[in-house]
C-alpha cells in the first residue's frame, strides 16, 4: 500500500469502469466524448486513467495526435499496455507538460472532482487550449457530491416514497468515500458556479450543458435504480477558447 490511493486502486477502476464492464462508460459516456470530440485533430485526455477515453479519441475520423496525462503509474502502465494509438505521459493537471496552444481539444472525464487546486488545472487547460480550442468536461454531477445527499426511504408516509435529498449544496467539502468494501476514493465537491466562474476567469465559454438521464444499462442493474431515472448523475460542460 501507498499513501496515494489512486495507486492503490487503480486495479479497482480498471476492472469495474473499463474494457467494457461499465453501462454508464459504454452507452453514455464514451459515445458523448465522442461527440464532443468529433471536429478534432490534436487532443489532451487530462486524466485519462488507463487510457480508454484516449483510445476512442485517437479512433475518430479526424483525430491526428492524443496525448493522455495521469499522475498514477499504475494506470499509465496499463494504458500503455493496451495501446491503440495515444502517447502518454505522467503529469499533474495543475502543471501540464506541454507548450502554450498545444491542443485544439482537451477532454477530461471523472477527474475535476478529484483535484484540489482546481482553478490552476482550469488555467492550464485554458493555456494549452490553441484559440477557438473546445474542452469537454464531463463531471460526476454535483447533486450527487452534495455534503449529507443521498437516498431516503421514507417508510413514514402514506405511502412510503423514495427521494433524493439534497444536502449542503453550497458547501464545498472533500471527502474520502468508500465506494466499495475496502476501496476509498477522494472526491471534492463543489457547486456548478465554482466551475462556471473559474472557467470565465480564463477566457473560457461554455457552448453547451448536457445533463442527461441514466442510461438502460445502469437503470437495468437493480430495480431500486428505477427510483434514479429522472435524477442526472453525469454533466457535461463543452467548453469553447476565446479567439
Amino acid at each position: 500500500m501507498t499513501a496515494d490511493p489512486w495507486e492503490d486502486n487503480a486495479a479497482w477502476w480498471q476492472a469495474e469502469f473499463t474494457d467494457g464492464a461499465d453501462p454508464e462508460y459504454e452507452e453514455q459516456i464514451l459515445p458523448l466524448a465522442a461527440e464532443c470530440l468529433v471536429e478534432a485533430h490534436d487532443v489532451l485526455d487530462v486524466g485519462c486513467g488507463e487510457g480508454q477515453v484516449s483510445r476512442l479519441a485517437k479512433g475518430l475520423p479526424r483525430v491526428q495526435r492524443v496525448v493522455g496525462v495521469d499522475p498514477t503509474w499504475a494506470q499509465l502502465r496499463v494504458a500503455i499496455g493496451r495501446g491503440g494509438g495515444p502517447a502518454f505521459t505522467r503529469g499533474d493537471a495543475a502543471r501540464l507538460p506541454f507548450r502554450d496552444n498545444a491542443f485544439d481539444a482537451v477532454v477530461a472525464c471523472l477527474v475535476f472532482e478529484h483535484i484540489v487546486a482546481v482553478d490552476d488545472a482550469i488555467a492550464e487547460v485554458a493555456r494549452v487550449l490553441r484559440p477557438r480550442g473546445r474542452f469537454a468536461l464531463f463531471l460526476n454531477h454535483p447533486l450527487l457530491q452534495t455534503p449529507n445527499s443521498g437516498w431516503i426511504d421514507d417508510q413514514v408516509l402514506d405511502p412510503p416514497e423514495q427521494y433524493w435529498r439534497v444536502g449542503d449544496y453550497l458547501v464545498e467539502d472533500e471527502s474520502l468515500e468508500e465506494v466499495e468494501k475496502d476501496v476509498f476514493i477522494p472526491f471534492l465537491h463543489r457547486p456548478l458556479s465554482r466551475y462556471v466562474n473559474a472557467l470565465v476567469r480564463n477566457g473560457l465559454t461554455i457552448e453547451r450543458m448536457e445533463e442527461p438521464a441514466p442510461p438502460a444499462g445502469f437503470l437495468a442493474r437493480a430495480s431500486e435504480y428505477a427510483a434514479a431515472a429522472t435524477i442526472p448523475r453525469l454533466m457535461v460542460l463543452l467548453v469553447r477558447a476565446s479567439d
